[in-house]
């Protein structure tokens, strides 16, 4: 699986958390802010493991 593909999967899986997180408070007029704080590191969680896939090692690191 390349870089590309994984970043991809991890966006995918942040849209799939957002669509069922979306579909759960929809129909509710109120939403505690702990479950919106819930729902907003989740998808961090998966955006963040995307971004730190693509950050390039660095090349020729003096000690």
């Amino acid at each position: 699986m390349t870089d590309t593909d994984v970043n991809v999967v991890n966006v995918e899986e942040a849209l799939a958390l957002i669509d069922q997180g979306l579909g759960l408070v929809h129909t509710r007029e109120l939403m505690s802010s702990s479950e919106v704080a819930d729902m907003l590191l989740d998808v961090r969680v998966l955006l963040a493991a995307s971004a730190a896939d693509e950050t390039p090692e660095p090349m020729g690191a003096v000690n």
